[in-house]
């Protein structure tokens, strides 16, 4: 068993893995489903939304100048002449001195310009629901005064949305909103999971004798669908050349190894890809997740991640996350927000080594947790964020003001 002759920087990684990102083939997907995948082209309106002039209050359409004068001591009687509802408008044209009852959403008549709020009239004694002979004016309107313009939401030879954009739901109402069902979104990525060790427990098992429960499985699993992943992760894999081979063939777009990536004897993955295919990154210059490597077999790119939970999440994030966000259309960058904060007491780390240190925050203040400690996953659930020391480096004193990405 020998250790690694050479680790790569981080920078050198990233730059081997970002030269090999494909982006996925696009496939149609109706609306209904179509809630935070990646739009695959432009998408331009062929319409104008709303298509007619239309009432933004309930009321009585008007020409304005009718009410020029109108108030409660001066009311200008107007003749109503009928109804515009929507999807029912009035057809006929309307003059001076004439009024349509009209309801919020409704087109306008031809020749109004105005409504006059139902607060602004008075009627009669006409039964509810009839429509009166006569209405008085109580206030003066301006002509465009409660009427929604044609084309005031969307203008037709708008482009709505251009490729790359996460559709959120109000992005399917426009779409929906001008005549358009189905979308052109980019693949998700299909991601095959394998979970190694022969001391592993299915997940959810009680702990028993000298094999623990698979907890990578699950933190994974979750990871991938978080960054737009379709993951196959139908259990465990035996530490056995054969297996781990036969995942590394997986009808997938990405492979993802947990465990068995370093230089121990039962570590099979680095060999099998080296042999089967291109092992372009083994060994890293960081902490933790030193041991990770990746490469390709065939079209798939292939991650090997370290079984320790916490090496196994950083180089998810730093390395795996980020293509399969990027092949799915997704930016590449992590997907957590950061805060600047100010440490409560000093990071150590060596120079030529990226550190991965988790912190907690309270407000402003950043106190670190751990930089080593790979297995302890619970330092990672006690943590609010991490932060990140460069190769650079030696550390950041107490006091010092750093960047935090927070986990949730």
């Amino acid at each position: 068993m020998r250790g690694f002759t050479r680790r790569l920087t981080v920078e050198d990684a990233l730059a081997w893995l970002d030269a090999h990102l494909e982006l996925m083939d696009a496939e149609p997907l109706p609306l209904s489903r179509a809630a935070g995948r990646v739009l695959a082209t432009t998408i331009t309106s062929d319409v104008d939304v709303p298509g007619f002039d239309r009432a933004t209050m309930d009321g009585y359409a008007v020409v304005a100048d009718s009410t020029e004068g109108a108030s409660s001591y001066n009311r200008l009687t107007l003749t109503a002449i009928g109804d515009s509802r929507p999807g029912r408008p009035f057809d006929s044209a309307i003059a001076t001195g004439q009024a349509v009852r009209i309801m919020t959403g409704a087109p306008m008549p031809s020749g109004a310009d105005a409504v006059l709020p139902a607060e602004w009239i008075e009627v009669g004694s006409e039964l509810p629901g009839t429509l009166p002979a006569t209405i008085s004016a109580l206030a003066t309107v301006s002509p465009g005064k409660n009427v929604g313009r044609r084309g005031e939401d969307v203008v037709r030879g708008t482009v709505l949305f251009e490729p790359g954009r996460v559709l959120r739901p109000q992005d399917l109402g426009v779409l929906s909103s001008v005549g358009i069902g189905e979308v052109q979104v980019v693949r998700k990525p299909r991601v095959r999971l394998a979970v190694t060790g022969n001391e592993l427990l299915p997940s959810g098992s009680q702990p028993r004798d000298y094999r623990i429960a698979d907890a990578n499985g699950p933190m994974l699993a979750a990871l991938i669908e978080r960054d737009g992943g379709q993951v196959d992760f139908p259990g465990l894999v035996p530490d056995t050349e054969e297996a781990i081979l036969g995942a590394l063939h997986a009808d997938a777009d990405v492979v993802v190894v947990s465990g068995g990536s370093s230089v121990g004897l039962e570590d099979f993955a680095p060999g099998l890809l080296a042999r089967h295919g291109e092992l372009a990154v083994h060994g890293i210059a960081m902490r933790p997740s030193s041991p990770t490597g990746f490469g390709r077999l065939g079209p798939r790119l292939v991650f090997l991640l370290p079984g320790n939970p916490v090496s196994c999440l950083c180089a998810y994030d730093f390395f795996a996350g980020r293509a399969i966000r990027a092949r799915g259309g997704r930016d590449k960058a992590w997907p957590y927000r950061s805060i600047r904060g100010q440490l409560t007491r000093k990071i150590s780390s060596p120079v030529g080594r990226l550190d991965y240190a988790r912190v907690r925050v309270n407000q402003t203040a950043v106190e670190p947790l751990a930089v080593g400690g790979a297995s302890i996953l619970s330092s990672t659930t006690r943590a609010d964020g991490f932060v990140i020391v460069p190769a650079d480096s030696e550390g950041f004193a107490a006091g010092a003001d750093v960047d935090v990405w927070l986990y949730g």
